[in-house]
């Protein structure tokens, strides 16, 4: 680890990070040589895109981490899946009812979806998929001999005497799924990945390798996979979804290519050799992006952006636990909470530092892109002369005698840190960086023992609830999401009355409230929402994205 002290009013292009710059000429030799990205496979139409992140597992139940999402999503479907505006739409499920009181959730299947074609089935044909293998697959997520990432995923699921997940198959075609208690967003989760139907049969048969011989009712289906270094899926050609007459996807293969330095990635995207970018990165992120967060005129030609809110919120933590903090400590004071939340500019930290990429947090914690965010939350902005009488109030005018604060951070956000430091300077508040592995810092933050980190938080579903649950008092880490150890009554009576509401709107009022007292509070300095960014060559069709930045390839052309 280390540690950066504050080093005064120092200037702000020199703690601006360092881009990779590359030669014009260079660029405009490698622009003129881009040609559609096909795999020599004659007239096989092949997508490539690289995964700089390891894929751990393509078995549904560890899919925790967008690098096996992304992957497991071309191989499985849920009952039910999101669109681009985060509706729920059918995809297994052709229909459901939910009963008043919201504790059974009945669906019914569609008859025409088969799994792929497998050694593990009889003959090696896949069989179609009934109600039961969902009883089974749902049943998985809870098993303690796997011990799934994704098993809170089932939480508001009763159990039978047996502990068994409350799931029936009456028939084939028919699944009932019974709640503990009323769970508004519960559609919302049986979307996530975690919740696909996985045939018995293939996981009898590969047992612990399943992971690698995944057997779905995907668009695609497994080919080959070499870890870190590549991974190929075929189109299935039995796939159940058809786009008018058409049956999906248009795609012969997709193939995923392990590049773990991501300017290397970036140069095998501009040459061609790969279609699809998924993220920007510093050090290209100028070569690619004006100032402004616009695609660079050169580009213009050749690529297409396609960027839109992405449900991740970027903070930095405060411990509110008196047990785990100094008396002195002086986050503990909510009036220097707010001062340091006031005490520094979020549209210039994005536009000097991200390229505009993002949106600054001036509304709270919900991110913008969530159904039912508001901006009326009265969140903060700029205003150093607030923060400077919120000082004065605080017993510490102009920082006077204010002891000094540490950040813990990780090196990828050490811009950003040194960017919030220098501008707390000059409200007189102090405060030094220390830099620690990604690792580290999670374990400090689980441990409470960083009273003072940078931390964000994605999205697992569509629901604000999501993002509340991280101020619920029972949530309190190690045991739920609650870093800061934040406890509040008001809050936790709103949060369960939020629970039992299955009323959209209502539901969405009670968030707001809940909200705007976390913004009164002040247990976290918020930071930015985030944009989710992705870049195709103008031959890839169809490309599209949604708020939680899912990647689905099942419409996607390739066209010369």
């Amino acid at each position: 680890m280390k540690r950066l002290a504050n080093t005064g009013r120092i200037s702000f292009l020199k703690i601006k990070r360092g881009r990779f710059a590359l030669v014009v000429f260079f660029f405009a030799a490698l622009m003129a040589s881009c040609g559609p990205a096909f795999e020599d496979t004659g007239d096989m139409t092949v997508l490539r895109y690289n995964e700089d992140q390891n894929i751990t597992s393509l078995d549904p139940v560890f899919a925790r981490n967008q690098a096996n999402i992304w992957a497991v999503a071309q191989l499985f479907n849920g009952l039910v899946e999101l669109d681009e505006q985060l509706e729920v739409r059918p995809a297994i499920a052709r229909s459901w009812e939910i009963s008043d009181d919201g504790l059974l959730y009945t669906f019914s299947l569609r008859e025409d979806v088969y799994f792929h074609d497998n050694p593990c089935f009889t003959g090696g044909e896949g069989r179609l998929v009934r109600a039961e293998d969902f009883v089974y697959s749902l049943n998985r997520l809870i098993s303690t001999s796997l011990n799934p990432p994704g098993s809170w995923v089932m939480n508001p699921v009763a159990r039978k005497p047996d502990g068994s997940l409350n799931v029936t198959a009456p028939n084939d075609t028919l699944l009932r799924i019974r709640l503990e208690r009323p769970f508004p967003p519960f559609l919302s989760l049986l979307a996530m990945q975690y919740c696909s139907v996985v045939p018995r049969e293939a996981v009898e048969k590969y047992g612990r390798d399943f992971r690698r011989n995944p057997v779905g009712t995907g668009p695609f289906h497994f080919a080959y996979w070499k870890e870190g270094v590549k991974l190929v899926y075929r189109k299935n050609e039995k796939y159940f979804e058809f786009d008018g007459d058409k049956r999906l996807p248009y795609l012969d293969a997709v193939s995923i290519r392990f590049i773990q330095d991501r300017q290397t990635a970036f140069l095998e995207f501009i040459q061609g050799n790969l279609d699809l970018l998924t993220r920007t990165d510093p050090s290209y992120q100028d070569e690619l992006l004006t100032p402004d967060g616009e695609l660079q005129p050169r580009h213009q030609d050749n690529l297409v952006m396609i960027t839109m809110p992405f449900l991740n919120s970027e903070y930095l933590g405060m411990v509110m636990n008196k047990e785990k903090v100094p008396d002195d400590w002086p986050m503990r004071s909510v009036k220097i909470r707010r001062a340091v939340n006031y005490g520094f500019d979020r549209e210039k930290m994005l536009r000097f530092m991200r390229n505009n990429i993002g949106t600054p947090a001036h509304a709270g914690f919900v991110p913008v892109g969530m159904p039912g965010f508001t901006e009326n939350t009265g969140g903060y902005t700029y205003d150093p002369e607030k923060a400077l009488r919120l000082l004065e109030e605080a017993g510490y005018p102009g920082g006077v005698g204010l002891p000094g604060i540490t950040l813990h951070t990780t090196q990828a956000y050490q811009d950003i840190a040194q960017y919030i430091q220098f501008e707390l300077s000059g409200i007189g508040i102090t405060m030094d960086i220390d830099v620690m592995p990604p690792a580290t810092l999670r374990e400090m933050m689980a441990n409470t023992d960083a009273p003072f980190f940078r931390g964000s938080w994605i999205a697992d579903y569509p629901d604000a609830e999501n993002y509340l649950a991280l101020f619920y008092s029972k949530n309190k880490t190690p045991d739920g999401p609650n870093y800061t150890h934040f406890q509040n009554e008001a809050f936790d009576y709103l949060y369960q009355q939020a629970l039992s509401e299955t009323d959209d709107s209502a539901r969405h009022a009670i968030y707001h409230k809940m909200d705007s007292l976390i913004i009164s509070e002040a247990p976290k300095v918020f930071l930015y929402y985030d944009q989710s960014m992705r870049f195709t060559h103008k031959y890839v069709k169809n490309m599209t994205n949604n708020p939680l930045n899912h990647l689905v390839l099942k419409r996607v052309r390739i066209e010369q």
